[in-house]
C-alpha cells in the first residue's frame, strides 16, 4: 500500500485521535492480572494493541469487545494465566513483548514470545537480565536476547535495579514482575521516562512509591479491577501538531490528548523552535492529565534536542526531524541512540529518506544533524516497515513541492489506522493506493 501526499497544504482544523497506545496496553495487562472486571473505554483499536489482546486470550484471559473501543477484561487475579498451547505472537509490538515478559516471569510454566521480522531484531536484554536476577529463566538469541524469547517463570525475589538507559518498557517490565515478588522491588532511572505504569498501578490498588528518579513497588499486593478511560494519544497527535508548527498561518487543535509531562517533550521543542502552543481545558482522566492543545504555524528556528528531552520525545523525534528541514539554522539531535533499536533503525531511515526529498542531513552515531531552510521536492520514499517513519515522511511530504509517495505505508495500521483520514480532514490532499 502506498500513501500519496500533495505538498504545500494549508493546515487548519480541529481533530481527535484514537486512545493512547501505551495506556491501552497497560490497562489491558493490569486488568488481566487484577481480580474482577476491568472496563477499558476509548481503547486503541490498532494492530499493536490487538497483539496484546490476542496474547492475553492465549493465556486464558476472557476479553469482551475485541476490535472495539470499549473492552471488558475478566481478570484472573494474580499469577493465574493458563499455559499457552502455542507461541505468543506479539506482532510488531515491543511493548507487548517486554511487559508480558515481566508478568510471565511469575508464571511457573514455559512460554515462547515471538513477533514479526522487525520485532525479532529488537534486543530484549534490558528486560531479560533483571528478570533473570529475580529468579525467572529467560532465553533468547545472542547475548542481546533477540526474540523469540523462551520464558519459564518461578517464585520471584525483589531486586534493586539501575537502568542503563531511560526506558519505560524496561522499567514497567521490572515493576510488573515486582508485583509478584515477596518484598519491595526498586528501579532507578538515569532520566525520566513515561510513568503510565506507575500511575495505573495505583489506580488498580498497588502500593507504589515514586521519589525523583526512583520507583518502588511493594509486592504481593492485590490488584482490583477498575474502569480506565484512556486519553487520546499525544504521539499520534504529534504528527499534525508538528506539521502545523512548520506551515505558516496554520492552526490545528488536538482534542483531549494526554499532556503527561513524560510525553509532551515535543510540545516544549515546538515552543523553543518558535511555534505558538496553547493548552486549554486541562483536566484529569484515569489519573492522567488531559487537555486540548492548539499549535499555530510560525517561522521555525533550529535547536539542539538532547539530554532529558530525549526520553520524553523518543517517539516524536522522526517527525521533529522532518520539520527541522524547514527551520532556520542547524538542528542537532543527539544522545538518541535508542532510535537505532526501534521498529527500524530510525536514524538511518530518516537520514536516507529525507535526503531523497532534497534535505541536507548528516547521520551521527546517536542522532543526526539537519541543515534547515533547504528546498524540499516531492519524491518516492520508503517506510522501512516502520509506522512512525511512514507518518513522519508524510509530514515531510506536505512541506515539499509536488507529490510525495510513501511506499509500504500499511505499517501505519500498527498504531494509527486513521492517520490518512485525519490528515485529509485538515486540508491535505491524501490518497491511499
Amino acid at each position: 500500500m502506498r500513501l500519496k501526499v500533495s505538498g504545500r497544504a494549508r493546515l487548519n482544523g480541529v481533530f481527535s485521535v484514537a486512545g493512547d497506545k501505551s495506556i491501552s496496553h497497560r490497562a489491558l495487562l493490569l486488568g488481566a492480572i487484577a481480580e474482577g472486571e476491568t472496563i477499558v473505554e476509548n481503547c486503541l483499536v490498532a494492530e499493536d494493541v490487538l497483539s496484546t489482546i490476542h496474547c492475553l486470550q492465549s493465556l486464558g484471559v476472557q476479553i469482551e469487545g475485541v476490535g472495539t473501543t470499549n473492552v471488558k477484561v475478566h481478570g484472573v487475579g494474580g499469577a493465574n494465566f493458563s499455559a499457552p498451547i502455542s507461541n505468543l505472537d506479539c506482532g510488531n509490538s515491543g511493548t507487548t513483548m517486554r511487559l508480558l515478559m515481566g508478568i510471565l516471569a511469575a508464571h511457573e510454566f514455559e512460554s515462547w514470545l515471538t513477533g514479526d521480522s522487525s520485532l525479532q531484531k529488537r534486543p530484549m536484554d534490558r528486560v531479560a537480565i533483571p528478570l533473570q536476577r529475580m529468579g525467572a529463566k529467560v532465553e533468547g538469541r545472542t547475548e542481546r536476547f533477540l526474540p523469540p524469547i523462551r520464558m519459564h517463570g518461578s517464585k520471584l525475589r525483589p531486586i534493586e535495579w539501575s537502568l542503563p538507559v531511560a526506558s519505560a518498557q524496561a522499567k514497567s517490565a521490572i515493576l510488573l514482575a515486582g508485583l509478584f515478588a515477596d518484598g519491595t522491588t526498586i528501579v532507578q532511572e538515569p532520566a525520566p521516562s513515561r510513568d503510565h505504569t506507575e500511575r495505573m498501578l495505583r489506580a488498580f490498588g498497588a502500593k507504589v512509591i515514586v521519589r525523583n528518579l526512583t520507583v518502588a513497588v511493594i509486592g504481593k499486593g492485590k490488584l482490583s479491577g477498575t474502569k480506565i478511560v484512556v486519553p487520546n494519544d499525544p504521539s499520534s497527535a504529534s504528527f499534525f501538531l508538528c506539521a502545523a508548527a512548520a506551515v505558516p498561518d496554520a492552526e490545528v487543535t488536538a482534542m483531549s490528548i494526554s499532556i503527561n509531562p513524560t510525553r509532551t517533550g515535543y510540545l516544549e521543542v515546538l515552543r523553543q523552535m518558535g511555534a505558538k502552543v496553547i493548552v486549554n481545558n486541562e483536566r484529569t482522566q484515569a489519573g492522567e492529565p488531559v487537555a486540548d492543545v492548539t499549535v499555530c504555524g510560525s517561522k521555525l528556528r533550529s535547536m539542539t534536542i538532547a539530554g532529558e528531552l530525549i526520553p520524553r520525545t523518543i517517539d516524536e523525534l522522526p517527525v521533529l526531524a522532518a520539520i527541522a528541514t524547514v527551520a532556520e539554522g542547524t538542528t542537532i539531535i543527539k544522545e538518541a541512540q535508542e532510535l537505532r533499536v526501534k521498529e527500524s533503525d530510525r536514524i538511518a531511515a530518516m537520514v536516507s529518506e529525507l535526503r531523497k526529498l532534497g534535505a541536507q542531513v548528516e547521520e551521527l552515531p546517536d542522532g543526526m544533524v539537519i541543515y534547515g531552510k533547504g528546498k524540499l521536492l516531492g519524491a518516492e520514499v520508503e517506510s522501512h516497515g516502520d509506522h512512525r517513519i511512514a507518518m513522519a515522511l508524510s509530514i515531510a511530504g506536505l512541506l515539499a513541492e509536488g507529490e510525495t509517495i510513501v511506499n509500504d505505508a500499511h505499517c501505519i495500521t500498527v498504531s494509527f489506522p486513521q492517520f490518512p483520514k485525519v490528515l485529509a480532514s485538515l486540508g491535505v490532499e491524501v490518497e491511499m493506493a
